[in-house]
């Protein structure tokens, strides 16, 4: 009987292992596993474009590599709605690269990525941002990452990146509760207020003071302006109001 026991015993620790070792699945989404990934855990979500003219093509890149070596993403969205998961979300896909957000380097080890089916050069469609939302909703509540803290990946690269291009509807995003946005009454920023310090709250990396100008443009004014225009002191002074009454973000 002991022996019985024992060989149960066994038997149970080796069903537990393997439970642990399968990945995370999404059941929002179809699985296409990519092996390009390292364990970590998400505190944001970066939103690409794909720069390619199908999913299919997508899936493919994010699944194998491209001419600057593998490359991943947690969630693929096509452009019609559909949703595919490749890597865990407890798991380390390679999207992000050299990028930064509020002073924290290395987001492959923070962050999710999704990639939206897109060239870049054309509206994102209503069935794709109505499915994006759904994800969203989803992998802020069950994740504990914080609403707010979905940005764009020109936006923690701006020196190389520029997705998810100037035709992303952001403000669509906040109305639903994701992503930061400036209230419709702008109040009158103080005397001495520094655009470029508030540029810095709200998250951008102004190493390249230019490129992160530009990012925030294109993020909040649809453009890609490189000096600052009318509206800019507004905007960003309502930003820094907003982060400045949410709560402390927990630390990496």
């Amino acid at each position: 009987m002991k022996r019985l026991s024992g060989v149960v015993a066994i038997l149970m620790l080796v069903l537990i292992a393997g439970c642990t070792s399968t990945p995370v699945r999404n059941p929002l989404a179809q699985w296409h596993g990519s092996p390009n990934h390292e364990p970590r855990r998400a505190r944001i979500i970066v939103l690409h474009h794909t720069a390619m003219d199908s999913a299919e093509g997508a899936l493919r890149t994010l699944q194998t590599r491209n001419a600057g070596g593998p490359v991943s993403s947690h969630y693929l969205i096509g452009d019609d709605g559909r949703r595919y998961q490749l890597v865990a979300d407890d798991a380390r896909a390679w999207h992000a690269g050299s990028s930064r957000w509020s002073g924290i380097g290395d987001l492959n080890s923070y962050s999710i990525g999704i990639e939206l089916d897109n060239d870049g050069r054309e509206p994102f469609s209503e069935p794709q941002i109505q499915s994006l939302l759904v994800l969203l909703a989803d992998l802020t509540g069950r994740l504990g990452i914080q609403p707010h803290l979905v940005v764009g990946h020109g936006d923690v690269a701006p020196t190389l990146k520029d997705d998810p291009s100037v035709w992303f509807p952001w403000q669509r995003l906040a109305q639903a509760g994701f992503g930061l946005w400036p209230r419709e009454v702008l109040g009158t920023p103080p005397v001495g207020f520094d655009p470029w310090l508030a540029l810095r709250v709200v998250g951008y990396d102004l190493r390249d003071p230019e490129a992160a100008l530009v990012a925030f443009h294109r993020h909040f004014r649809g453009n890609e302006a490189r000096t600052w225009q009318p509206g800019d002191a507004e905007i960003l002074h309502d930003l820094q109001l907003q982060l400045m009454d949410m709560p402390a973000v927990p630390g990496p």
